[in-house]
């Protein structure tokens, strides 16, 4: 690679829904390029928790570096300030070492948090004002807490889901204590230098193709276990109350394991959920106009994608 890049460290970023197959895409360009994977996706920081959330395997890996991956527990608070803070610490250190940083995940905000000037606010909370709004949400139920925040901050709430209470509260806890939103921290200032030279690629493919993978992914995920690791997880102490054990494949489980639903009914939701979900994934990356598509129903295979990718580079990096 040449030289003049590394002034500003260069930063590959790998987007796009769930089930397109970013992380392989990754792997292939890292191992063309020569790079390491800093994972950007909320779910795969979590110990333990391997089915649920298609963590790639150490065979799929095929030897590349992957950061950011099996860091916490699942009752660990992790955040996205904290990703922000880590991750930047792995590009730096990547950069320093003229190993390229290529980033792969589908958590919109982690990568936004990274590739911009997203300033979290250092508001401490209020254990007092907290414990209220936990009475408000008991009494009247957590949609009425996230009408409250749709008054006062409708940028957050249309990004948080009404039953995420942790974040709601977080949110509100923001305004009542400071009068700002914690949306107006995360707005992004025009007038910033940029932090990388930021190659930013995203997969696509057409939506009934898309809601096939993802329906025999989670197929999949029922045949490889994931009742049996959910069942593990709660056994060990890991309550469905935790921001982990709300993720994508486990709320589902649990919902099947405590009666509530059949396991045929958990299925079919995990497979409605995952398909909102990336049509959410899907909405948010829209908006990002430096984002490259690359649409796999033209591209015949995933190796050509990387190799697409790859060619891209070459000529910058």
């Amino acid at each position: 690679m040449g030289n003049n890049i590394w002034k500003l460290p260069p930063l590959v970023v790998i987007a796009g829904p769930t089930a397109t197959g970013k992380s392989e895409v990754g792997v292939m360009l890292a191992e063309k390029m020569g790079g390491q994977i800093i994972s950007a996706d909320s779910a795969l920081v979590y110990r333990g928790m391997n089915i649920g959330t298609a963590k790639p395997t150490s065979a799929e890996m095929r030897g590349i570096t992957h950061h950011l991956i099996d860091i916490v527990d699942p009752d660990q608070e992790y955040s996205v300030a904290v990703f922000q803070e880590q991750a930047r610490k792995i590009i730096s250190n990547l950069a320093s070492r003229k190993i390229l940083p290529v980033m792969v995940g589908g958590t919109g905000l982690y990568i936004r948090a990274v590739v911009d000037p997203y300033d979290f606010s250092d508001t401490k909370g209020d254990p007092f004002l907290r414990n209220r709004l936990l009475k408000e949400a008991s009494l009247d139920g957590p949609e009425a807490l996230h009408g409250k925040l749709l008054e006062v901050d409708p940028v957050t709430a249309s990004r948080l889901h009404p039953r995420d209470l942790r974040r709601v509260i977080r949110a509100l806890e923001v305004y009542y204590l400071t009068g700002k939103t914690i949306s107006s921290h995360q707005n992004r200032d025009e007038t910033y230098k940029p932090r990388y030279n930021l190659f930013m690629f995203g997969l696509t493919m057409a939506r009934e193709r898309l809601y096939r993978r993802i329906e025999l992914r989670v197929d999949n995920m029922i045949s490889a276990g994931l009742v049996d690791e959910v069942r593990r997880l709660l056994k060990k102490g890991y309550g469905p109350e935790l921001s982990s054990m709300r993720s994508l494949g486990y709320k589902e489980i649990i919902y099947y394991l405590s009666g509530e639903l059949t396991l045929e009914q958990a299925v079919e939701t995990l497979k409605r959920n995952t398909r909102r979900f990336a049509k959410r994934q899907l909405t948010w990356f829209r908006r990002d106009q430096r984002i490259r598509w690359l649409d796999l129903d033209k591209l015949d295979c995933l190796d050509i994608v990387a190799q697409e990718i790859t060619k891209s580079l070459e000529g910058v990096l």
